[in-house]
């Protein structure tokens, strides 16, 4: 059975103030995310369908506070808590927070081709 800790991943990700250690398990991408600063995605969420993140995520908030925004409601996560979250969210996380992230692969993949084309479009204007 495979397995991954903050320690063994195999990639490591700087998205400035945010570090991703991360895994592909079994069509999962597992990561461990510290936030040094605070985080949302609404700039690079406009650029896709609603404006709304595509991917489901699990987790569990090892420090920290992240909020995951609905059209009609919000779900607030804090230490210690466990999280599902589904398509549909604008996430929005505090400095200091740690957390573990379980999402599908291939709809990761779409979110964070949007991420870096937002990204890209930013620099270049």
């Amino acid at each position: 059975m495979p397995k991954i800790s903050k320690i063994t991943a195999s990639q490591v990700l700087e998205f400035g103030p945010v570090t991703d250690r991360r895994e592909d398990m079994d069509g999962y991408t597992v990561e461990f995310v510290s936030f040094a600063a605070d985080a949302d995605l609404d700039g690079p969420l406009k650029a896709l369908p609603g404006g709304h993140c595509p991917c489901p995520h699990w987790g569990y908030v090892f420090a920290g506070h992240v909020r995951f925004v609905f059209d009609n409601h919000e779900e607030v996560y804090e230490t210690g808590d466990a999280f599902y979250t589904p398509p549909g969210h604008r996430p929005y996380v505090d400095a200091g927070t740690e957390l573990l992230q379980f999402s599908p692969t291939d709809q990761l993949a779409e979110l964070e081709q949007a991420i870096a084309e937002w990204m890209s479009r930013q620099q270049d204007g």
